[in-house]
């Protein structure tokens, strides 16, 4: 396995570890049609959180499992700033998803 995958696969089980721990990880999915929203990040149907918790999460974990080739870019980490603004207590999940941001760029 190449080192991105792993280091990816570190920092995805920190993204989980941290949703946890800031109480905003959910014991449920969303409904079928709110998993399937074709916007960016499902904005229209999905908290942040849900996206990162149902969407990202499982569709990177396919991708390190199976050494598909990763995105080159996500851009989440400002999404996060914005959705977390004047959270104090995001402060470890958005350097979290910056880490994830920067070593997707580097490839």
């Amino acid at each position: 396995m190449q080192p991105i995958y792993s280091e990816i696969a570190d920092q995805l089980l920190f993204l989980e570890s941290e949703l946890r721990s800031l109480q905003i990880w959910q014991d449920n999915a969303p409904p079928a049609e709110a998993l399937a929203s074709t916007e960016p990040f499902c904005v229209d149907t999905l908290t942040l959180p849900q996206w990162l918790q149902f969407i990202f999460l499982p569709r990177m974990q396919v991708l390190i499992e199976s050494e598909t080739p990763l995105p080159g870019q996500c851009g989440i980490a400002p999404v996060a700033e914005e959705f977390f603004k004047g959270r104090d207590d995001a402060a470890a999940l958005l350097a979290i998803l910056e880490t994830i941001d920067q070593r997707l760029q580097q490839g």
